[in-house]
């Protein structure tokens, strides 16, 4: 029993071999290259990298450009996620029955996140062109001031959640859709046979069946959004006054405009380590909150 137990134990690593060497060439030996940078100072372009231990840390945990980054990245995350997951929601209840040309308004509500985020980006900033962009022309239609949307430190981060909240919507759409589409629909005659309501099905029967795909959706879109740079590239870069530069772009401009790859270094641990934390609190909240079918 042993030598099968072995034998197994050997093909299962054989055939794990494929996808670990490519993830070890590409994930864990720069994991570790970057660890090794954030414990020296360095240029990007002297052959010499000087060993100075936890400065960079010390001087990141003091830096306010680290803390106001840390908190745009926590607004930024709430502010994409939730409405992300309502108005995917939303769309995929809406689109679930039966309804003319569903299938058209599906593929066009899809359609922003096949996009290049770039070019989206690109679109977005000539709407929100303070003086002849399509924002402030409605608002002005209906009788409100225009917004310097790009410009203002206070609309910025406003400006740029709109845009990844418009990609990501339709992306979390299908999602819901199919998890809709495999509730037994017995459970939900049921429900009408004991005098439930649309609104009482949906609290009681739709969205306890459906948290999996929540609980999957919540995680992802958090981690895409500490990850989030094209847009506030295109749109911001980071400003005004660092009021869109979140810790990836934090990290950007560390390594790339001031060429301090190991401050650039400690800010990318810190972010890897804040995604590891955040994915192991989803892990254990979702645990006690998913209810399986």
């Amino acid at each position: 029993m042993r030598r099968f137990r072995l034998g197994d134990e050997l093909k299962a690593l054989l055939f794990t071999l494929p996808a670990m060497v490519p993830l070890t060439l590409f994930w864990f030996v720069p994991l570790g290259y970057v660890v090794y940078l954030s414990f020296t100072e360095w240029d990007f372009m002297s052959p010499d990298k000087l060993f100075v231990g936890l400065d960079n840390y010390r001087n990141l945990f003091v830096d306010p450009a680290f803390y106001q980054a840390l908190r745009v990245t926590a607004l930024f995350c709430l502010g994409s996620v939730v409405p992300v997951i309502v108005i995917g929601l939303s769309l995929a209840l809406l689109f679930n029955g039966r309804m003319r040309a569903g299938a058209f308004y599906r593929l066009l509500m899809f359609s922003p996140w096949v996009t290049p985020t770039v070019a989206v980006s690109i679109v977005w900033s000539w709407i929100y062109e303070p003086e002849v962009g399509l924002a402030n022309s409605v608002l002005r239609g209906i009788g409100l001031d225009g917004i310097r949307w790009l410009q203002d430190p206070q609309w910025a981060l406003v400006g740029v959640l709109i845009v990844t909240v418009w990609k990501a919507a339709g992306w979390c759409m299908i999602f819901y859709l199919v998890a809709l589409r495999n509730i037994p629909s017995d459970l939900l005659e049921a429900a009408e046979l004991d005098g439930a309501g649309g609104w009482r099905k949906l609290v009681s029967v739709t969205l306890p069946l459906i948290s999996p795909t929540t609980f999957f959706l919540v995680i992802v879109q958090f981690i895409q959004a500490m990850q989030a740079y094209d847009q506030i590239n295109v749109l911001t870069q980071g400003g005004p006054a660092g009021s869109t530069r979140t810790l990836l772009y934090l990290y950007y401009q560390s390594a790339f405009d001031a060429f301090r790859i190991g401050e650039a270094s400690s800010v990318a641990i810190a972010l890897i380590v804040g995604c590891v934390l955040l994915s192991l609190i989803s892990f254990v909240v979702g645990r006690r909150t998913v209810h399986y079918s």
